[in-house]
């Protein structure tokens, strides 16, 4: 049932994004350094729709990463303080 939500959201997002481009069809002159570009308005903002969701799913993978790596460290950590208490509690006490 999810996977068939997510299909129709999809399908809407992808039916509003052609419908946007189809109304938009002029060409805008993008000017890059050495080289100039003319594309029709839509895809040029869909483009970079576009571009901004990859690029702000890669941050996001990467402070996953980071967050993942401390909470390896962490759990490390936690591991040799228990075993640490463990081996603490198996000394025995001497009497004086």
């Amino acid at each position: 049932m999810l996977k068939l939500i997510k299909f129709i959201l999809l399908l809407g997002v992808a039916l509003l994004g052609a419908g946007f481009a189809s109304i938009n069809p002029e060409p805008v002159a993008v000017n890059f350094y050495f080289y100039d570009l003319s594309v029709p308005l839509g895809l040029l903002v869909l483009t970079m729709i576009g571009a901004g969701a990859v690029l702000g799913v890669f941050s996001s993978l990467m402070l996953m990463a980071r967050v993942r790596r401390d909470n390896r460290r962490l759990r490390r950590q936690a591991r040799l303080a228990s075993e640490e208490v463990n081996n603490l509690r198996t000394i025995p006490v001497k009497d004086r």
